[in-house]
Formats: C-alpha cells, structure tokens, sequence
C-alpha cells in the first residue's frame, strides 16, 4: 500500500534535514569549530535546531503513517504536516536569536500542537470508528 501523504510529508522532512545540516556546517566553517560545539554558542545553537528536528520527527511521521493507514481524514494529515514543518524551519531559524528569535517559541508551540493533535486522533480512531463486521474479529469456541 503507497501512503501518498506519509510518502510526501517524510519527503519535505528530508529536505529540512538536509537545510538543517548545511546551517550547522557553515556556522561550523564560519567559527572555525570541526569537532563537537567547540563551547561555541552560535554552533550549539545550531546543533540543537538540528537535534530537536532529528528528536520530534519519528513520532510525528510514524503517527502521520498509522493514520493514514486507519484511514484518517486526509486534508487534515496534509495540513498537520505542513504545518509540522513549517514550525520545525521557524524553530530553526529562531535558534539564532536576534530578530527572528521568537520563531523558536512559535516553533516548538506548533510541533507540541501537531504531536497533541496527531497523538489524540490516533487513539481516537479505534474507538470511534465503528468496526466493518466483515472484519471484526471472531471467536471460536472448542467443541
């Protein structure tokens, strides 16, 4: 089974990844910092943004997954993954500080908003989905 959604939104994951990772090596360069933080603020700033992706990001494409598979409302998984995303390059940008610093609030407001909702739904889906009695489960009684 294809989960276009899934598919698609751990796609776009990647390729913040990959943005993270180059802003990591060029405050790297810029700082001079080869190996570890080097106690360089500016390069552990930008390790964290990219730690913190690399801690929430499994949870929420595993739970983006088995939603789709439950047969979950589809324009709602696509806006929670964008929005998921978005949060994740705001927070990445805000780990900077400065002008942009209170993208890293919004951020990590919106990754908890996404894990809650997406966390919620989840568990909700068996229980208030009813069950197809075609593939209910049945039991056999010894004879």
């Amino acid at each position: 089974m294809i989960l276009p959604i899934t598919l698609t939104i751990a796609g776009a994951a990647a390729l913040v990844n990959i943005w993270l990772m180059i802003r990591v090596g060029q405050v790297r360069t810029s700082e001079k910092v080869s190996v570890g933080d080097g106690g360089n603020d500016k390069v552990i700033r930008r390790m964290r943004a990219h730690a913190n992706y690399g801690e929430s990001l499994p949870i929420v494409l595993i739970l983006i997954a088995v939603i789709e598979l439950a047969n979950g409302s589809a324009s709602w998984l696509w806006v929670v993954g964008g929005v998921y995303l978005l949060g994740r390059v705001a927070h990445g940008i805000g780990m900077d500080g400065g002008k942009l610093g209170k993208g890293r609030m919004v951020g990590t407001i919106l990754t908890l908003l996404v894990m809650l909702g997406l966390g919620a739904y989840a568990i909700s889906i068996p229980y208030l989905t009813s069950m197809d009695k075609s593939t209910a489960p049945t039991t056999v009684q010894a004879g």
